[in-house]
């Protein structure tokens, strides 16, 4: 197997060096240090900007409440995976109406006050009070979230944005004003105060797999395997993607092993550390790029222990978080984690050269990079509530939260990916010209359409076959 790496090592670093002789984009500079070419946006052509203009026009207008109690009459299991903290059956009339306030109060970060209407059963203070402790738990989240994501997968537009088996990783910062033992400092997000990360998963079809609280803004790395094992529902993806500072050298060896691929952003590219296997190859002018030295024999000792470590965090036996810690206590490798980042280097190295030789291999990191954060930008729009702080002094209820916050955008989501592939097939039906290179380039994360200020229904009207009406699109618009 080590002589399959070496050999594949070893051609990565020839071909890089064949296309720095052609002429290709990869720069070395007078210290040795790889530079890759800036992926530039493609333009957008007039078709997809009026294919855009007119899909937006023609999504229904919805409150957010009104969204969720939608989504929930599509698929009972939604309603369903709130069950009582108890372990009965429940019995309150309208309880799906309870929990669409519940999950609204806590995704907008609004509180009860806005949501609670005293003439309603349903929407009391004191009723929706006892359905978030009662009802509103982690593993309830995770539950309803599996329905989502499972039929979101299945609606012809998701299918034209993604497989499925790309999944990206990153963090969304949070400042937390109060007093709490779970938050923690760093200046460059939170200023002088503290704050905590939630560290989230999408696929490429835009849909939430998972997602967990950490304190302050410890490095992804520490996390990022964890969060990949508490995947809600969904295909297991095959390429994990995410910002540069998710990755170490043990992060890679443990992926590879664990079977992912895993491509993350090379933001300090130049300052990348590369390595090879065979010291007396000729790389031609790639030859001051490689640095370091992988030592196969220290991988071959320790490969036993190597391997229960990887049957053990697969199992679950012990957390990846626990791993790394202990295979790095205070920033020094132990002997068994130095031979596990030998490993890990030969497909850190494989990544950085296919990254600055590969075009297209760096514009798909940086499309699903995009998609996070334009998800990430409908999570602080939904999120507005109290200026945007998270307010919750304990780390359960900053994953109660923030998991009801994950939850509604799957849900809005999903609604979108209804309601745009419905609106695509209007368009197609009435002889519009609609491109299959422009339905890849949607976003699932529109929100003109959508409502999430000052006014929130929990009144579900009667609709024709479960679904709303179409707008329009050639109708004015009276915003």
């Amino acid at each position: 197997m080590l002589a399959d790496h070496a050999r594949d090592l070893d051609e990565g670093w020839r071909a890089v060096a064949a296309s720095l002789e052609t002429g290709a984009d990869v720069v070395i500079d007078s210290e040795g240090r790889l530079h890759a070419a800036a992926v530039d946006a493609i333009a957008e052509p007039a078709s997809l900007i009026d294919l855009r203009r007119r899909l937006e026009a023609m999504l229904p207008r919805v409150d957010i409440g009104e969204l969720i109690l939608e989504v929930m009459a599509w698929h009972p299991a939604f309603v369903q995976a709130f069950t009582a903290a108890s372990g009965g059956q429940p019995r309150l009339k309208d309880l799906q109406v309870t929990i669409a306030a519940a999950l609204t109060a806590h995704a907008l970060n609004i509180g009860f006050g806005p949501v609670v209407s005293p003439g309603v059963p349903a929407l009391t203070r004191g009723r929706i009070s006892h359905v978030d402790q009662n009802y509103l738990r982690a593993e309830n989240y995770a539950a309803a979230n599996t329905p989502l994501i499972e039929a979101q997968a299945d609606i012809a537009l998701a299918r034209a944005l993604g497989g499925g088996l790309v999944a990206a990783v990153d963090g969304l910062r949070f400042i937390v004003p109060v007093r709490s033992v779970d938050a923690r400092p760093n200046p460059r997000y939170f200023g002088r105060k503290r704050g905590a990360t939630w560290l989230n998963m999408i696929s490429d079809l835009g849909i939430g797999l998972s997602g967990k609280v950490v304190s302050g803004t410890p490095r992804d790395s520490l996390h990022l395997i964890d969060l990949i094992y508490r995947q809600d529902a969904g295909q297991r993806p095959e390429v994990i993607i995410s910002d540069t500072g998710a990755y170490s050298d043990i992060v890679f060896g443990l992926l590879r092993l664990l079977g992912f691929a895993y491509r993350p952003e090379l933001a300090d590219l130049p300052d990348a550390k590369l390595w090879r296997i065979d010291l007396g190859a000729d790389y031609g002018p790639l030859k001051p790029a490689a640095r370091g030295k992988i030592d196969l024999d220290k991988i071959a000792r320790h490969w036993p222990d190597i391997v229960r470590l990887v049957a053990s965090i697969h199992t679950g036996a012990v957390s990846a978080h626990d791993v790394i810690r202990m295979l790095a206590p205070a920033g020094n490798l132990t002997q068994l984690g130095d031979a596990l980042a030998h490993y890990g280097r030969i497909f850190k190295t494989l990544h950085v050269l296919t990254y600055v030789d590969d075009e297209p291999y760096r514009r798909e990191i940086k499309t699903v990079r995009n998609l996070q954060e334009r998800r990430h930008d409908l999570a602080r729009d939904v999120f507005h509530g109290r200026q945007g702080l998270l307010r919750q002094a304990y780390q359960e209820g900053m994953e109660d939260q923030l998991g009801a916050l994950g939850l509604v955008l799957n849900a809005i989501t999903l609604w979108n990916t209804v309601y745009l592939d419905a609106a695509l097939a209007s368009l197609r039906a009435d002889g519009y010209p609609v491109r299959d290179e422009d339905v890849a380039r949607l976003s699932l994360y529109v929100r003109r359409h959508l409502n999430v200020d000052g006014h929130y229904s929990f009144a579900l009207p009667d609709l024709a076959d479960g679904r709303r009406a179409l707008r329009d699109p050639d109708s004015p618009d009276d915003d």
